[in-house]
């Protein structure tokens, strides 16, 4: 571990898990200034993105990885303020936004350099701190993983997420045909200004028949799943000749009746991943594909994270339940004073 440069804190307010439950288990608690190890940086945090995972840890369901801190918390955006052994490309000063393995929920992150991506032009702390986990999720899920092309059409469950705001617009701005779903006027409303070609509301709406209406019988070339469970044979039916179904959350459930022999006569293709596990080459390399193909319509404007309220740092627990509550478009960020 590389020594803190002389002037930072020995100690930091810290959001800690104080045992698995509800929103009210997150405490703010005084913890040691993390020193940068090999590759990594320092990063005095500015904000804070609030995730899916972060509930899933806070629940019990979702440990960190092994190596990986305690406390909650996937994106940060701040300023680099230390750097350890064998870091290159960044300098104390920078400023940054970075996917991190945990420990976000802090004034300061220690967390892989590779994992850092530029602040988007024009951007402050907050929008840059909502974009590194719904990015890199969707890049390597929807791009590496599912290998949509322009021309193509994506079908993407739960549009008005976090995860589906970006999807929509990073697809839609990359030429591919986009279609949502989602469970509210409003919700699917949104998904259209994003560049959904049309949005589903799956309260009243089949959204395998409707799929199928708008490709004319061809059907979705991938589908970004979010639900699994009863979903399964359902995208099934609305997957195209040599469709890709690619699963990133388990909010159905994680079993599922599986026609092989429609799996097989469409040569449909199943995949999915997550993403905290993932090497932190892998991680680098999701990055750099980011950092070549999508950051540049960051900085021209013509996508943007979609935020729908901030909280501070000491109010996770109230960000918790505003996410679990549903009823967002797009992402929470805390911010760091």
């Amino acid at each position: 571990m590389t020594a803190l440069p002389a002037g930072l804190p020995d100690t930091m307010t810290a959001i800690e898990i104080t045992e698995h439950g509800g929103p009210e288990v997150l405490k703010p608690v005084r913890r040691p200034v993390p020193a940068p190890g090999d590759g990594e940086v320092l990063i005095r945090v500015a904000a804070a993105g609030v995730n899916r995972p972060d509930l899933a840890q806070r629940a019990g369901s979702y440990p960190p990885p092994p190596g990986a801190s305690d406390l909650p918390g996937l994106e940060v955006a701040g300023e680099i303020v230390a750097l350890g052994e064998s870091v290159e490309g960044f300098a104390i000063g920078d400023e940054v936004c970075a996917l991190a393995p945990g420990g976000g929920y802090a004034e300061y992150s220690a967390l892989p350099a590779a994992h850092c991506l530029p602040v988007p032009r024009g951007y402050d702390m907050v929008r840059a701190a909502a974009l590194p986990e719904t990015f890199f999720t969707v890049w390597t899920n929807v791009f590496m993983r599912g290998r949509l092309q322009s021309g193509e059409t994506l079908l993407v469950h739960g549009g008005a997420s976090g995860i589906g705001t970006t999807a929509i617009q990073v697809a839609a701005a990359r030429g591919a045909t986009v279609l949502a779903t989602a469970g509210t006027v409003d919700k699917c409303a949104a998904c259209e200004e994003l560049g959904a070609a049309r949005a589903i509301n799956y309260r009243n709406e089949d959204f395998v028949d409707i799929v199928n209406d708008m490709t004319r019988g061809r059907g979705a070339d991938v589908i970004l799943d979010m639900v699994a469970g009863p979903y399964v044979p359902r995208n099934q039916k609305c997957l195209a000749l040599d469709g890709r179904l690619v699963t990133i959350a388990l909010l159905g459930g994680a079993r599922a009746e599986v026609n092989f022999g429609l799996l097989m006569m469409k040569r449909q293709t199943f995949t999915g991943s997550t993403l905290r596990p993932q090497s932190v080459e892998a991680k680098a390399a999701i990055a750099a594909g980011l950092r070549a193909d999508v950051w540049p319509l960051l900085d021209s404007g013509r996508i943007a994270p979609v935020i729908q309220d901030t909280f501070d740092l000491k109010d996770a627990a109230a960000a918790h339940a505003a996410l679990e509550a549903g009823d967002h478009i797009g992402k929470f960020v805390l911010t760091v004073a």
